[in-house]
This record gives C-alpha cells, structure tokens and sequence, in this order.
C-alpha cells in the first residue's frame, strides 16, 4: 500500500518527482502501476513502474506473472533477475504491506507497517522491455524477498525486503557492485521497529480500495494475542 503523495516521497528520498500521483492506494496488486525510487547516474527520481518484471529479454509480458517477487538467495543467478541485480536496482516505498493467517475458515489479512510511521523501504529490481508490436518500452519492476524476521514470521514463511536508510543510495547505484556486498543488504532486519494489525477482509479481493480496508471488522480484535 502507497498512501503518500509523490510530494512527500520525493523530499523523503530526495528525489525528482517524475510521475502525478496523490497517493491513497491501499490495494495494490501484481500488474499494478506503483511507485519506485530509481537512480541513473546522480539522478534520483520516483516515478511509477508496473509490477512484475518483464526482463529486456524476454518475447513477451506473460513472465511477469511469475516475477513479481524475487527471492534473494537465488537473484543473482536467476536469468530473470540477475542483470537487474547488477544495474537496475530500486527502491519502493511502501507504507505497510499485508500477509494472511488462516483462522478457521477465515482468512485473516494484517498490515505490517513501521512503529515510527515512516514509510518503509523494499529492495526492488527493475528492467526496460520494448513490446514488439507497439514498439512502447514499458518499464516494470519485482520486489525481493527473503526469510522473514521475528515479526513476520508469526504470519508468513517470506517477506520483503527492508533497506534501512543508511543503505538506500547504495542499493540505488547504477555502477556495477560486489555482489557479496549487495547481498548482505538482503539478509531480514530486526532493526526496523514493524508492527502489525489486522485489517479488514475486504482486502482479500483486489476490485477493493480505500482508507476503509484498514478497518477490521469487529471480530477480528481478539485475533492479534498470538503477536508479542
């Protein structure tokens, strides 16, 4: 979910503002425009790519199906990811993220999110692809994911992951990298304070949208006690 204004990310990240969005998106989904953080040269700029990434390489879009999440441990050698991984690294921006607990027959959706109300920050990748019929070059982008932390792995066997602040321009340089470095970056963080809240139902299903989906219904209270 992305409830800020580019405004507002654009002075965070100290960015130029490339793309017109007011923010209020608490849905988003693969194939989804959203907003990223990308860098080429000295150049920062948040702008808005879709998700799910379409390798230059590729003959057509339907990868993206399958490319939305990257998983640390094997991006670098994965056809898909592993040029990104050397140049095309971003940054996105998030203002929480859900995962899903079963309980009983019902699927319980939960907002993760930083206790200090700051944005968090995913590790993404991006890529360039050129669509062979309309000769359009449509840009897109997966987030990373790698074991979870202690928090996350109350709800989930995966998360994404969180670049901490000190680390953005360097997940942001274009310039090639020590991957044994770039790697360490992906490791699951215990420094970034998360907190967690059950959200509503209506966000099982992606037609849905609005500030209301962070309202869970009122049997949903009792269901946070296995968190710490």
């Amino acid at each position: 979910m992305q409830e800020r204004p580019v405004s507002e990310l654009a002075e965070i990240f100290e960015a130029e503002p490339l793309a017109d969005d007011p923010g209020g998106h608490y849905n988003i989904a693969p194939t989804d425009e959203a907003l990223v953080v990308v860098q080429r040269d000295e150049r920062r700029a948040i702008t808005t790519y879709r998700w799910g990434l379409v390798p230059h390489w590729s003959p057509d879009a339907k990868i993206a199906a399958r490319t939305f999440n990257a998983r640390a441990e094997s991006i670098a050698s994965m056809p898909a990811f592993r040029d990104a991984f050397r140049r095309k690294r971003c940054l996105v921006p998030v203002d929480g993220f859900y995962e899903w607990r079963r309980h009983e027959r019902v699927r319980q959706p939960y907002r993760i999110f930083r206790a200090d109300g700051r944005p968090l920050v995913l590790a993404g990748l991006w890529d360039g692809w050129k669509d062979p019929e309309t000769g359009e070059i449509r840009r897109t982008f997966t987030i990373v994911t790698t074991t979870p932390n202690s928090v996350v792995a109350e709800l989930h066997n995966r998360m994404p992951v969180i670049v901490p602040d000190d680390a953005w321009a360097r997940w942001l340089d274009p310039r090639p990298a020590d991957p044994g470095e770039l790697r360490a970056l992906l490791e699951p963080t215990e420094a970034v304070a998360l907190e967690v809240a059950a959200v509503s139902r209506l966000v099982n299903d992606v037609r849905n949208e609005g500030p209301e989906l962070l309202r869970a219904e009122d049997d949903t209270a009792a269901e946070l006690s296995f968190f710490p």
